[in-house]
């Protein structure tokens, strides 16, 4: 590894460190600017002196501030990020828990829209200004303007309802039954995939453009080369840094919880997870759900960065 890309990586594991610690402090202020006693609230008509007293101790919330600050920065460097008002448990124990559903939805999902975006948008791109462009337009921006749970109760109610083709709703981890898994996965993978992919096909349409304006893909086509090889070596190729950039924000966004999908098909996710979470005032586990889905945008972006350099050799010495 050269030196060049040493400092490149050195330089974005600063600027991820930075980002995390202000995101580390605007969790833990959460609990603090909550207007009431956020234990009193959380406990709700559960509610005794012994109960609320335990529950504050559990948590913390009876030390003085600065032992709090350093208890909360403790934990997050240990992976502990405090137990849940709601059910007791550790926070990082729920959120690894909720992690492998969510996980195979968004890989699931951004597979699904890359392939529809990488066709439709470079087919778009080179034959702009036909029937099959403006056809690629039209539905890249139907499925970006569709709700993500209208297209879930459409695919339920076809594959499902009517079809029964694919279950309804529900989970069954990859371990325990592989062709289960897949079967659950389908429809809301594919109500992720298909609006991910939407949104995918625009950008890559407009980077194909660019790429096909430029004077090497002229050059190529004059000599002779066959329409796959300049596709494929010379505009696709020298495409990848948006495409790279455009699935890496959608693969960090579904995993940060597509909170709707994941609701409409009872997906036991990240997202389904937050939103019971803000209904219960279930605080450390929304604080450590923040954290959490601030960490994996922070690594995805990483990842990012670093396939740039990869793909860009120009970009690392910048």
């Amino acid at each position: 590894m050269s030196s060049g890309t040493i400092k490149f990586v050195l330089r974005r594991v600063a600027y991820s460190a930075v980002v995390l610690l202000g995101v580390i402090v605007v969790t833990f202020s959460l609990i603090q600017v909550v207007p009431g006693d956020p234990v009193r609230i959380a406990l709700g008509t559960r509610y005794s002196p012994e109960s609320y007293a335990a529950l504050r101790e559990a948590s913390g919330l009876d030390r003085s501030l600065p032992t709090q600050v350093f208890d909360y920065l403790g934990g997050v460097l240990t992976g502990d990020l405090g137990v849940s008002f709601r059910t007791g448990q550790t926070v990082t124990s729920t959120l690894m828990e909720r992690f492998p559903a969510t996980l195979s939805l968004a890989a699931f999902g951004l597979v699904v829209g890359l392939t529809i975006a990488l066709v439709a948008g470079v087919w778009a791109a080179l034959h702009e200004g036909t029937v099959s462009d403006a056809i690629v337009r039209i539905g890249s921006q139907f499925g970006v303007s569709v709700p993500d749970f209208w297209m879930g109760l459409l695919l339920i109610t076809v594959f499902a309802a009517k079809l029964g083709w694919f279950p309804s709703s529900g989970y069954v981890p990859l371990t325990e039954n592989p062709a289960e898994w897949l079967k659950h996965l389908v429809l809301p993978g594919l109500t992720v995939g298909v609006v991910a992919g939407a949104i995918m096909t625009r950008y890559i349409r407009s980077a194909v453009l660019e790429v096909v304006s430029m004077g090497y893909v002229r050059t190529a086509r004059s000599k002779g080369m066959p329409p796959r090889v300049v596709t494929l070596r010379h505009i696709v190729r020298n495409s990848l840094i948006p495409i790279l950039t455009i699935s890496g924000i959608q693969f960090a966004t579904i995993l940060g919880g597509v909170i709707v999908v994941e609701v409409v098909f009872a997906w036991p996710g990240l997202g389904n997870l937050v939103f019971s979470a803000v209904q219960a005032r279930d605080y450390p586990l929304i604080q450590g759900a923040i954290l959490l889905i601030a960490v994996i945008f922070l690594v995805v972006n990483f990842l990012v960065d670093v396939l740039y350099a990869v793909v860009d050799p120009r970009i690392r010495l910048s």
